[in-house]
């Protein structure tokens, strides 16, 4: 009998990143701040999925399928992230 498992693509990023591409990907991205330092890891599809309609009202979502935020982790998805110390 064959088993499924469920591979997870591990990606490294220099900002906070939700991209229509990576959707159902399964990937966990490390986000790592050059300037402070500080990283944090979060499961892209579990992010989107909780903040989903939100992520779609965003403008920048619409238009070019991302939303990124350079310097932090945005405050409604932290409960979802880890901060990697």
């Amino acid at each position: 009998m064959k088993t499924k498992t469920k591979t997870t693509n591990k990606l490294n990023v220099n900002r906070f990143v939700i991209r229509k591409s990576l959707l159902g990907t399964n990937t966990v991205l490390l986000f790592t701040n050059k300037t402070t330092g500080e990283k944090w890891e979060y499961d892209h599809d579990e992010i989107y999925s909780v903040h989903q309609e939100r992520f779609a009202s965003m403008p920048c979502f619409q238009l070019r399928k991302v939303y990124t935020q350079t310097h932090s982790v945005p405050k409604f998805c932290r409960d979802l992230a880890t901060e990697v110390k």
